[in-house]
């Protein structure tokens, strides 16, 4: 009987302390001064979606709604969205100037020491700006979110970055090349990966680049490959680089950006491609957002924007090691 009611006290305590849930408010606080003082709208979109993404990274959670007292098919298939980037999107073609949003998103089979299958995000859009000027708002808010105003920021291009520490072109090189490069960085168990080359760079980028950026400043990390351009526009007059971004800071990745693209006809066939990857790696393959298409038909303005983790920001404020030490109650004790 002792050690059952060991066990059930075990589960009912939140993994943070009390003093950490005060450390969130404040940063929570500090953010939204932040946009007000800039007169950025905050929003609300659905968490719920009859689309999800088709990033061959990102696997969705699903649920069902009965559909119970409307028209809509009993059973119909819900996703939990992996980021309210698509509806704001669409916030932004119907005029919304420049907004953001602090929700929860969630990522199924994400799990570890950074990672947790439901976090916080921040996600905000600014219209009419360049992906150089959002850089500098979110070196502005990571210095208030930090306390911390003399923080320093540095800004690398990816080719430069892989050229410079790892000695090796990201655009020329081949799987196999790449292959090499992991083997010689000393990445066990890479002599048995069968990766194309985006998965190699993603390797190397994570194992070996990854844990030495940020170190005492912020980097971040520009100009990606156009395979990797997800939702980025691809540059004017030099389509071999995607406007995109990606913020670390003590090893850690914590905010991914794009200068973004707004051709509806372009986004539809990235969307296609992602699904025929997925649908060759037998991964399911949820529709695409047709509501944001439209949106995109009809206009929305030129922007960037950013998605910024939360709990590892506050990992970061803390000093801490694990998300669980940031989070009232991890999916274990949910």
């Amino acid at each position: 009987m002792r050690g059952r009611a060991d066990a059930g006290q075990a589960c009912w305590q939140p993994s943070a302390s009390i003093d950490v849930l005060h450390a969130r408010a404040r940063m929570l606080q500090r953010l939204r001064d932040f946009f007000a003082e800039r007169e950025v709208l905050e929003v609300e979109t659905p968490l719920l979606s009859a689309s999800a993404t088709t990033d061959p990274a990102i696997e969705s959670l699903r649920t069902r709604w009965s559909g119970s007292g409307t028209d809509a098919p009993s059973g119909q298939g819900l996703y939990l969205h992996s980021s309210p980037e698509l509806p704001m999107k669409r916030l932004l073609a119907a005029g919304s100037g420049p907004i953001y949003q602090v929700c929860k998103v969630f990522r199924d089979g994400e799990r570890g020491r950074r990672h947790h299958l439901e976090f916080s995000l921040l996600e905000w859009y600014r219209p009419g700006w360049s992906l150089s000027a959002l850089i500098d708002e979110v070196a502005d808010l990571l210095r208030v979110i930090l306390d911390r105003p003399g923080l320093e920021r540095e800004v690398l291009s990816y080719r430069q970055l892989f050229r410079d520490r790892l000695d090796v072109d990201p655009w020329g090189a081949t799987p196999a090349a790449l292959k090499a490069v992991a083997r010689a960085s000393g990445l066990e168990g890479c002599d048995h990966l069968e990766l194309d080359r985006d998965g190699w760079l993603d390797l190397l980028m994570s194992q070996c680049l990854e844990p030495g950026l940020g170190r005492g400043c912020m980097t971040f990390v520009r100009d990606y490959p156009p395979s990797q351009a997800a939702l980025a526009r691809l540059r004017e007059g030099d389509p071999s680089v995607a406007e995109r971004v990606e913020l670390y800071l003590e090893g850690m990745e914590l905010a991914n950006g794009f200068d973004e693209l707004t051709d509806a006809q372009e986004q539809r066939a990235r969307f296609e491609a992602d699904q025929r990857v997925r649908r060759a790696a037998g991964q399911p393959v949820p529709p695409i957002d047709e509501a944001f298409l439209a949106a995109l038909e009809v206009g929305m303005p030129a922007s960037a924007g950013i998605a910024l983790g939360l709990d590892r920001l506050l990992m970061c404020v803390l000093g801490a090691e694990q998300i669980d030490a940031v989070l009232a109650f991890p999916v274990e004790r949910a």
